[in-house]
């Protein structure tokens, strides 16, 4: 069972699914939320490509892989490229929207090593160009300015449903 299957909670409603959810990191779990998915895709945006080596790599169960894998396949996540007929056989690749997906995977991994590994980090990310250790960071696409949660305020964009969304709940007593 995914954890899109299993209840959660969002505004005091159970829920099953994020799909109805007027909301982008809403709808960006709804595609990759299962914690096995975020997994996949880290190991399919540093060269991982086939399923066994993705199966030995993380210790999933194969039933679970393969539900995993149709499934980011399904929404556009990975691509199915077969390298071997008999018998079928495929490489899962990155699409344009797997891509993408790089910066979440790698904001995790610096959340990760700076409030989970207390033996320092992991693994480090050198930049191929220059060959220094690099951290990817917002920047404001505007000003080049590096930016954080603090430096922005939301505003309901063309999409917006619930012009309320935003507001702060009032203060508590």
């Amino acid at each position: 069972m995914s954890s899109l299957e299993q209840l959660t909670t969002l505004g005091g409603v159970q829920r099953t699914s994020f799909q109805d959810v007027n909301c982008s990191v809403a709808q960006c779990l709804e595609v990759v939320g299962e914690w096995w998915s975020l997994l996949i895709v880290r190991d399919a945006l540093f060269g991982i490509s086939r399923f066994d080596d993705f199966q030995s790599r993380l210790g999933i169960s194969r039933n679970v892989l393969n539900q995993r894998l149709g499934h980011l396949v399904d929404h556009g996540v990975l691509r199915k490229v077969p390298y071997q007929d008999h018998p079928p056989r495929y490489d899962y690749r990155p699409t344009a929207k797997g891509i993408e997906l790089w910066t979440v995977v790698d904001a995790m991994r610096r959340w990760g090593d700076r409030w989970a590994a207390p033996d320092g980090p992991p693994l480090e990310m050198v930049h191929r160009r220059c060959g220094h250790r690099a951290d990817a960071v917002p920047t404001c696409s505007a000003c080049g300015e590096v930016i954080d949660a603090p430096d922005v305020q939301l505003v309901p964009g063309p999409g917006a449903t619930d012009r309320d969304f935003l507001r702060a709940p009032a203060s508590q007593p």
